[in-house]
């Protein structure tokens, strides 16, 4: 087992030294949800009324109910990003060198995508003590309770953005397919507003939301944050997790890659 954990630890110290030299990048993952916590909430905050929903247990602000959604965002961005860095790898000669290393390609890839899920965690409680610290707490044992849902989101989040670096080969397109998949990740969600809110306008636009795995994703750091389950966002979410990632050991089958090829 000692060259396994040996890859693991050199594979995720080299996605913490990366993050490490790119510090703009932390600053750009907390300024995007504070942000939207700090402007936008409070315009949204008379127009968005609340009603009392699990897992809450009275009437709560409009800045308490995205806080989960905003750690939501924290993932799904970051997912991307480390997406964005395997395009660039490969495009550079360094990522053939690491799936060529005497290991399974499977685990390579899993290591890779949880040195990314642990920085992309790291950037949520960083930006949850910011929130602390302007009044949004949440209940004390929420914070360790929430660590195995935000693993468990990051690493759906992060599969999904390995599957997409999969199958687009050049720098230049994968910027472009971000955007059409995490915005209409994020909005139609549960991150902003309440399903019910979204039934009240559009059912259509409610069902939509309800099927998007972001959607169970929010609702599992919600619960966690407040020390329940939401045992059916736990199953979509490690569903779609397990989904994204076979779809992502897939794209980077070389045997597969060499069928494209001959066609």
């Amino acid at each position: 087992m000692r060259p396994w954990v040996t890859a693991f630890a050199a594979i995720v110290a080299r996605e913490a030294l990366r993050f490490i030299h790119q510090r703009e990048r932390f600053l750009a993952a907390l300024v995007r949800p504070l942000v939207w916590l700090l402007v936008f909430a409070a315009g949204f905050r008379a127009a968005l009324g609340l009603s009392i929903i699990p897992p809450y247990q009275t009437y709560i602000t409009y800045e308490t109910y995205i806080v989960p959604g905003l750690c939501g965002m924290i993932l799904l961005f970051n997912g991307m990003q480390s997406s964005l860095s395997l395009v660039y790898d490969r495009e550079m000669g360094s990522m053939r060198l690491l799936l060529t290393a005497p290991l399974p390609r499977w685990f390579l890839l899993v290591s890779k995508l949880f040195g990314a899920t642990f920085i992309s965690i790291l950037q949520v409680y960083a930006f949850l003590a910011i929130a602390a610290a302007f009044g949004i707490d949440m209940a004390p044992g929420g914070y360790l309770a929430a660590l195995p849902a935000l693993l468990l989101a990051g690493l759906m989040l992060g599969a999904l953005g390995l599957a997409l670096s999969s199958f687009i080969k050049q720098l230049e397109n994968f910027a472009g397919v971000m955007n059409f998949v995490i915005f209409p990740m994020f909005f139609l969600s549960s991150a902003l507003y309440p399903l019910w809110k979204m039934a009240e306008s559009s059912p259509l636009l409610r069902d939509i939301c309800a099927v998007n795995p972001f959607t169970h994703a929010v609702e599992l750091i919600r619960f966690a944050l407040y020390l329940e389950w939401n045992l059916p966002a736990l199953g979509w979410t490690a569903l779609a997790t397990l989904g994204f990632l076979a779809l992502a050991l897939r794209g980077y089958d070389p045997a597969r890659g060499l069928i494209r090829r001959r066609r």
